[in-house]
């Protein structure tokens, strides 16, 4: 079991048995989730360096923060820890580069909820992680699956860049929009996923379900799709029932159901919206809250099959549970995982299809 798991050995741990000084690349929230593992580790922060433009003199967590070049002149081998998300090809070159340099790595922190991806881990949910790995519908799909949960345990960046594929690929070889689907987007931001998908459809659909929680985000959508007929646009969460959530608005994707917030926001179910009608496509990418958002379209998901696409990258048993979940509520479904450019494994997304 879990043979197709072959890294052992944790970026924790292998950065706890370094001797060599550890520099973390990035600030922000990604930098703060790594410096508290740290500390719980004891492992030494060296100091902290960031791209060239945003180094102006200030600091972060009490150190100074400094550029590559700065470091590069000063000390003659170490080790980068890589603290934030790179998603656009100019990014991911720049890290590439470094790493071809330097020993790099980028250690795994959920982006919401706790604990960590070690190989302990996968082996405390064995049967979960094997059962999918087994029910996927291709050897990419396979090799994807094996080559995320390599990469979340060593956070060695080569396994995300042997599994890359673009969404372009992903549309035209798995989901296929036809000129009549039914379209659902949650947590549809700005209309982004609407724009992709109607391209591939030459802007032909029968109608559109769109749900973004954020007020900001949930404008940008409305003035997107205004004017568009059939397109219905809700500011609210998705959700396993019709409620109201505490819900945290934070910059661009990262507004999130937040239980510390005072800030209320309307939940919609996908199976109460549709009312026993039909959907052709649901996108899920809802910040940690799939499974509930997936339970919510749980009757549509069993009578009408819809292709679905579901972010597995938010918390760390997503990328068992909700493939899981999915085959229990429709087992005819064939499964499908992939990687778009990104690093760390985020846009790792399930995709299922009859």
């Amino acid at each position: 079991m879990l043979s197709f798991i072959t890294e052992k050995q944790s970026s924790w741990d292998r950065l706890k048995a370094e001797k060599r000084p550890i520099f973390i690349y990035g600030m922000g929230d990604g930098a703060l989730k790594i410096m508290a593992v740290f500390r719980e580790m004891k492992i030494t922060v060296a100091g902290i360096f960031a791209s060239d433009d945003f180094v102006r003199g200030h600091s972060f967590e009490g150190y100074r923060v400094h550029k590559l070049s700065e470091i590069e002149e000063a000390v003659d081998d170490f080790v980068v820890v890589l603290a934030f998300a790179a998603g656009y090809q100019e990014i991911v070159d720049k890290v590439q580069d470094i790493a071809s340099r330097h020993t790099l790595y980028v250690p795994d922190v959920p982006v919401i909820g706790g604990g960590l991806f070690t190989y302990e881990y996968c082996e405390q949910n064995a049967d979960k992680i094997q059962q999918v790995y087994d029910s996927l519908a291709d050897d990419y799909s396979r090799k994807v699956y094996a080559n995320i949960i390599n990469f979340k345990i060593s956070g060695k960046i080569e396994y995300l860049s042997a599994v890359t594929t673009s969404k372009a690929e992903i549309y035209k070889k798995i989901i296929k929009p036809n000129l009549n689907e039914i379209y659902v987007d949650l947590g549809a931001y700005n209309g982004d996923t609407i724009k992709e998908i109607l391209e591939f459809t030459h802007g032909k659909y029968v109608s559109i379900y769109a749900l973004e929680p954020d007020k900001k985000n949930f404008k940008k959508l409305a003035k997107f799709v205004d004017g568009m007929p059939h397109v219905y646009a809700y500011n609210s969460a998705a959700w396993c029932i019709d409620t109201e959530l505490p819900f945290s608005a934070k910059a661009g994707r990262q507004s999130a159901i937040s239980a510390n917030s005072d800030n209320m926001v309307g939940a919609l179910s996908v199976d109460s919206i549709l009312a026993k009608k039909p959907a052709t496509i649901i996108k899920m990418d809802v910040e940690g809250f799939e499974r509930e958002a997936i339970w919510g379209a749980a009757l549509t998901i069993a009578h009408y099959a819809p292709k679905m696409m579901v972010s597995l990258y938010h918390r760390n048993e997503d990328i068992f549970e909700i493939p899981l979940l999915i085959k229990k509520l429709n087992p005819s479904y064939k499964l499908f995982i992939r990687h778009q450019l990104y690093i760390p494994a985020w846009e790792t997304n399930l995709y299922a299809t009859l």
